[in-house]
């Protein structure tokens, strides 16, 4: 599924291995707080990636909840990729604002990156425990609300593993966006 927001603009929603994205300039990895190797996403982003990712992203770890930063893609077909950690859902006093802070952090750097697209999996939503129906109404708000405010950043895709949080995330950005006039 795809929004023209602008004439400019587009905002996606598509079915895929986020590793697999050969047309976007950064994508964001559902990172821990010591941003190394796992499972997840976050497994699947080092191992295509190669080594020296980690050895990158040892000199940024520890990083909070909410939090993001920037290194090289290595062996991925993507220039970039952006770590953030987010919530654990069970855990956190404030799932929602940590969650939004992922992906308003995440596009922020892209931008002053210069970036012009932007890869997102559904953060939170595997062994972190956040609810994918709230999970995909967060992001996908916290993604509309900083659109305004970008400067180089053209195109944000929603890469959803499953086929469930492909319809979730899908039929969410459908809903806000009926919402709100727009087609």
């Amino acid at each position: 599924m795809k929004r023209q927001i602008k004439d400019d603009f587009v905002i996606e929603c598509v079915k895929g291995d986020i590793t697999g994205q050969p047309d976007i300039d950064v994508i964001v990895n559902a990172a821990n707080k010591l941003l190394a190797p796992g499972g997840g996403v976050a497994g699947a982003i080092h191992k295509k990636a190669g080594p020296l990712l980690y050895q990158e992203c040892k000199k940024y770890a520890p990083i909070e909840t909410g939090q993001a930063v920037i290194t090289k893609g290595y062996n991925l077909p993507n220039p970039f990729v952006i770590h953030t950690v987010g919530p654990v859902y069970s855990e956190e006093k404030s799932p929602a604002e940590k969650l939004a802070m992922c992906f308003k952090n995440s596009l922020k750097l892209a931008d002053e990156k210069g970036l012009k697209s932007i890869a997102f999996p559904a953060i939170s939503t595997g062994i972190f425990g956040y609810p994918v129906e709230e999970a995909a109404e967060v992001s996908i708000k916290a993604v509309i609300g900083m659109i305004p405010g970008l400067k180089s950043v053209k195109k944000i895709r929603f890469v959803l593993f499953d086929e469930n949080t492909f319809n979730v995330f899908h039929k969410k950005l459908r809903e806000i966006y009926e919402g709100k006039g727009n087609t």
